[in-house]
């Protein structure tokens, strides 16, 4: 059995009274993606942190490649977080100057990723001046420029839009591709097209852990339902009461105890219009986060 390339044991962090992250156990294996989902504010940046040696865990032992945390001098990882590591002061250009002398495994690579990323042209803007993605783009170049085994990305896609989710997505398998390991926290469902596996965080604790198939194939039937009062009055059919909106459209998980015969029954009666519809589907990955974040994984 190879050696874990990340291990994290009873990670515990606390800010006086406040717990930040509780108890979490992880283990990467070599090569793999793991990406770390749930909404701003449980924890990720934090456990992040944690697992890159930046921030000491209260409690619990972090291991990389075998090792204690901090015992190479930090060269065997490359560490992304969100908005702390370019300087606004600083050109794009000189940004990456800097790192160049910080990092002793630095390469020039982050050339050909500004450009892959469409940022060559204001290489020479102060990042100040930056929008978010414009930050994101920079950001990603400098982290994957490091030449080390195991990558800690905390929200690289944030302020990215669609089109360039695609190519950061594309760099990323890139580089797994060569043997290169990845942890990334995300709070967007998009992501989990990345992961081999995928955590879900909740609370500070990770709650759910597993292959993006295998979860998919443990959430309850996902049934849509559209109509004026169709929310409200059949909400007793769903997980937890809740059904989750996206413009006339809201989507549930169908209560074990439930059958979608009794959904089509309520809101035959609530709309006497008969406009109400109620339909099945296959879960998405944005179906995946909201069971899991937002309801926790109730039935499980």
């Amino acid at each position: 059995m190879s050696t874990p390339a990340l291990r994290a044991e009873g990670v515990r962090k606390s800010f006086g009274n406040d717990g930040v992250v509780d108890d979490v156990d992880l283990s990467v294996e070599p090569g793999e993606i793991l990406l770390l989902m749930g909404p701003n504010g449980v924890g990720k940046t934090v456990l992040l942190s944690c697992l890159a040696g930046s921030s000491r865990p209260s409690s619990g032992t972090v291991t990389v490649d075998g090792r204690t945390i901090g015992e190479d001098g930090g060269e065997t990882l490359s560490f992304m977080l969100q908005n702390a590591m370019s300087i606004g002061r600083l050109t794009g250009r000189e940004n990456a100057r800097f790192y160049s002398r910080l990092h002793p495994r630095f390469t020039d690579r982050w050339r050909e990723d500004v450009a892959a990323f469409e940022l060559e042209d204001d290489l020479d803007k102060l990042v100040e001046n930056y929008s978010e993605g414009m930050t994101r783009k920079l950001e990603l170049a400098l982290t994957l420029s490091v030449d080390v085994p195991l990558y800690l990305l905390d929200e690289p896609t944030a302020g990215i839009d669609l089109a360039m989710l695609q190519r950061f997505h594309d760099r990323i398998l890139d580089a797994n591709d060569e043997g290169k390991t990845f942890v990334i926290a995300s709070h967007r469902p998009q992501d989990a097209e990345l992961a081999d596996r995928i955590a879900f965080m909740v609370d500070g604790t990770v709650t759910a852990t597993g292959p993006p198939d295998e979860l998919l194939a443990s959430v309850p039937p996902v049934v849509r339902v559209a109509g004026p009062r169709a929310a409200t009055a059949a909400k007793d059919h769903f997980v937890g009461g809740e059904l989750f909106h996206a413009g006339a459209e809201a989507r549930g998980f169908l209560d074990p105890e439930s059958d979608v015969s009794d959904i089509k029954a309520v809101l035959a009666d609530a709309e006497s219009s008969g406009s109400a519809r109620v339909t099945t589907a296959d879960p998405t990955y944005t179906d995946l986060f909201n069971y899991h974040v937002h309801l926790d994984g109730e039935t499980n």
